[in-house]
């Protein structure tokens, strides 16, 4: 499936930290890793669920204050 393709290319970069199916399924998240908003929707113009119309996207920001020390690497 294209959409896997493109979720293994961003993952192979270190870009995305998790992804995965909202229940119900109304749609899906995408944990990503980025420098700027911008670089969020460069990235998400190349998912084919964009590029074929098959999905719309919210793209929120947020700067994590408190985390697992695992996610340290992440911030």
């Amino acid at each position: 499936m294209e959409h896997r393709v493109f979720l293994d290319k961003y993952y192979g970069l270190d870009k995305f930290i998790c992804s995965g199916a909202q229940n119900p399924r109304t749609g899906g998240v995408i944990l990503c890793k980025a420098n700027s908003k911008t670089e969020v929707e460069r990235i998400v113009s190349e998912d084919p669920f964009n590029i074929h119309g098959a999905a719309t996207y919210e793209i929120i920001e947020f700067n994590p204050t408190k985390f697992a020390p695992a996610f340290e690497s992440f911030t």
